[in-house]
């Protein structure tokens, strides 16, 4: 059975205090909206709507690359409302599930129940028991336990606000069904608005069954209206990755103290410890050593790599062994080969270290080819930028660049050749010979230093 699936976003969030569409705030590293998104495109839905109403360039531009309709929402007259721009468009043999844009932790697992459920003659509606139900609507049950209908807290009575089974708003149903009902809902309410739960009321008196499903926790329907909602749910998602990844054989120092804003991927025996976050994808291979503080973001750490505190990777490839940090900084486009080291206070950018190379300590090599067994000293800095373009830097396999040594590039220092500290480089240096740069030395016997006049 054909599936569409509507994405209701239109809502202000003016309890965000933000110029920013509420369903554009982040939670883990994407978008409110794209969580829900994400999740109607595992659920392989043939045609997805989003209806949008405040904002709505903002969604565009921040979603110009979902496969999706939008649909426009001019007035906010309620969630039936909402559901009928969108609806109207959708053939009467699909089936349609409604969703919301700022509810981001649903589950295609979930939904996959809910829609199984999904008979011609029948509705399939997700409910949610809640030991605090203040806000929701309450679905109301008759004598056989069948839903009778849903009430919203606001018109609910004094009994029926007791109830703690809610209805999360999300619901399956034939769309050619759901398109009659839509026409015959009003807005008798203390609100004014067009209920999408009064569906569930004309469809029971229609003589259709409603079918209920919960979710496996509670925390998949919670919605986001404010910034403490927000952080919230950030730390459920982020505890629901760090218990992920230590069922995987993944040492976490402190789960609490992790944030995943993407997707990371790690081997078994990896440690990683406390307040680390990792943006994009990240991939880490077995027995990798991430130490506190870091931060790495679409890059690829292979096998036994140990990260020191406080460093920064980005856009970067570590081979086996590699050892970085601490309070090191790995730009784009680096590569860093097998067994290589990059120690304290050493930024690299756009560069290839070869095998067992090292720069250990207060450097900066940006767009360089630097060979195998080569070890660059203290203070060293590629001077790869003349202010108009970008210049490559070559160092060959077994080259000692002494400390406080300036690259002018571009230039090339040949294979197995010293660098004698504190020169600066302007042309290429011959294989297995020293070359340096400096001024005479001299000394002034007897000297004396200024002196502060009184």
């Amino acid at each position: 059975m054909p599936l569409s699936v509507i994405i209701l976003a239109a809502g202000q969030g003016t309890r965000m205090k933000s110029s920013l569409p509420k369903v554009l705030h982040p939670v883990a590293g994407r978008t409110m909206l794209e969580h829900v998104y994400q999740c109607s495109c595992e659920l392989k839905a043939d045609a997805i709507y989003i209806v949008y109403g405040h904002g709505g360039e903002q969604l565009k531009a921040a979603c110009k690359k979902y496969q999706a309709h939008w649909v426009e929402q001019v007035e906010q007259l309620g969630t039936a409302h909402a559901v009928q721009q969108a609806s109207s468009k959708i053939p009467d043999d699909h089936t349609v599930l409604v969703l919301y844009g700022d509810v981001p932790l649903i589950k295609a697992a979930t939904l996959k129940k809910l829609l199984a459920d999904i008979k011609d003659d029948n509705i399939a509606l997700l409910t949610a028991l809640l030991t605090d139900p203040t806000g929701y609507g309450r679905i109301v049950r008759d004598n056989h336990d069948v839903v009778a209908a849903i009430v919203e807290h606001k018109d609910a009575s004094v009994a029926e606000q007791k109830i703690c089974e809610v209805n999360t708003g999300i619901v399956a149903i034939r769309a050619g069904y759901l398109n009659q009902c839509l026409k015959r809902i009003g807005n008798d309410n203390v609100q004014g608005e067009y209920y999408l739960t009064d569906l569930i009321e004309l469809a029971v008196n229609d003589g259709r069954t409603v079918i209920t499903t919960q979710p496996a926790s509670t925390a998949e329907v919670e919605g986001i209206n404010d910034r403490n909602q927000l952080a919230k749910l950030e730390r459920i998602v982020q505890q629901e990755y760090a218990f992920a990844l230590m069922a995987d054989g993944v040492s976490i120092a402190d789960p609490a103290r992790i944030d995943i804003r993407g997707e990371l991927n790690a081997g078994n025996d990896t440690y990683i410890d406390v307040n680390c976050i990792f943006e994009g994808e990240v991939n880490l291979g077995t027995g990798v050593s991430i130490g506190a503080g870091c931060v790495i973001k679409n890059s690829t750490i292979a096998c036994d790599c140990v990260i020191k505190p406080y460093s920064i990777i980005e856009n970067a490839m570590l081979a086996k062994g590699v050892e970085v940090g601490p309070y090191a900084r790995i730009r784009p486009g680096t590569q860093l080969a097998a067994g290589s080291r990059v120690g304290n206070f050493v930024e690299i950018k756009n560069t290839s270290l070869g095998k067992n190379s090292k720069a250990s300590h207060l450097t900066y090599l940006g767009d360089c080819e630097i060979g195998d067994n080569v070890n660059i000293g203290a203070g060293t800095i590629t001077c790869n930028y003349d202010g108009a373009n970008k210049h490559k830097t070559v160092i060959k396999d077994g080259a000692f660049i002494g400390s406080d040594t300036q690259l002018v590039a571009p230039v090339t220092i040949g294979e197995n050749a010293t660098i004698g500290a504190g020169s600066t480089i302007t042309r290429d240096s011959d294989d297995n010979a020293l070359t340096l740069s400096r001024a005479a030395q001299k000394t002034i016997k007897n000297w004396q230093r200024p002196q502060k006049k009184k």
